[in-house]
């Protein structure tokens, strides 16, 4: 748990935002005095459907045929 003043809070609010997106709970004082918790919103559900997605793009991915050529290749190409 970060803990900060309210006054960050109200200069740096994209670092809060960066906090609670990474899954942290951010607890917001006045004068030492704990005032609110910040938690994030994203619930785990949403976690297990994204990583089941990703997944399922990857397997159809790895499903596909190889291709003949190789990266190098591919980039001395789009090179020229």
């Amino acid at each position: 748990m970060k803990i900060i003043p309210l006054r960050q809070l109200l200069r740096e609010p994209t670092k809060v935002k960066r906090w609670t997106r990474a899954g942290q709970v951010v607890q917001v004082t006045e004068n030492g005095k704990p005032l609110w918790e910040i938690h994030p919103a994203t619930a785990e559900e949403d976690d297990e459907k994204r990583a089941r997605a990703i997944d399922e793009i990857l397997d159809e991915v790895l499903r596909e045929p190889r291709s003949t050529l190789s990266v190098s290749e591919i980039l001395l190409e789009s090179r020229r």
